[in-house]
């Protein structure tokens, strides 16, 4: 009777070891971004046309654990001077003073201040945009992908660009360029701990 209770204790020790084994280990909080894979975009319309550019320079700050999105801390800014519309002569305009005025306004800036999960790894992220000084609250539908100790954070938003005067004077009206503007993100995080030199290695945090 005594061998047969500690063979079955055994089983029960190897079963539970097994599951644990098994389990998924609970991922790290992302606290790095890969600049080299992720991308900062935005499209619009001109005379109806659909048009579209990016960002070459921005800088991410990040600390998001998907199973706790209360605590999230994130940011970013963008360069507007490394605007690329696809023509020289369009992104020499759009720095510009009727435009993003990089001279006095030379970053763009999102501050995330609220997220939560609306469904299996979709999040809503609420924070605020400053743009050539003016700040909007905005709201940005995210959704994370798992890729390992990688995850790709990607989403959208619109915003009307006369909320922040980009497109003065003439270009204020919008019968030429929309007053609705798409920004896009993909964001590849990295889990662990912060890596700073990211000059060498295409990684912020």
């Amino acid at each position: 009777m005594l061998s047969t209770f500690h063979l079955w204790r055994k089983l029960v020790l190897a079963l539970a070891t097994a599951l644990a084994l098994a389990a998924p280990a609970h991922a790290a909080p992302y606290q790095a971004v890969q600049l080299d894979k992720s991308s900062v975009s935005f499209s619009f319309k001109q005379m109806g046309v659909a048009m579209d550019g990016h960002f070459a320079k921005f800088t991410p700050q990040i600390s998001f654990d998907p199973a706790k999105p209360e605590q999230t801390k994130a940011s970013i800014e963008i360069d507007l001077a490394s605007v690329d519309t696809g023509s020289g002569e369009a992104d020499q305009e759009v720095v510009g003073k009727s435009w993003f005025n990089t001279g006095a306004f030379p970053k763009a800036l999102f501050v995330a201040k609220q997220v939560k999960q609306t469904a299996p790894n979709v999040y809503e992220v609420l924070g605020t945009l400053t743009i050539k000084g003016r700040a909007r609250d905005i709201k940005v539908a995210m959704k994370h992908t798992p890729q390992g100790k990688q995850g790709l954070l990607s989403g959208s938003f619109t915003l009307q660009r006369a909320d922040y005067a980009i497109g003065e004077g003439m270009w204020s009206k919008f019968d030429v360029v929309a007053n609705d503007v798409q920004v896009s993100f993909q964001l590849t995080a990295l889990a662990g701990k912060k890596l700073f030199n990211f000059f060498s290695t295409g990684v912020f945090l």
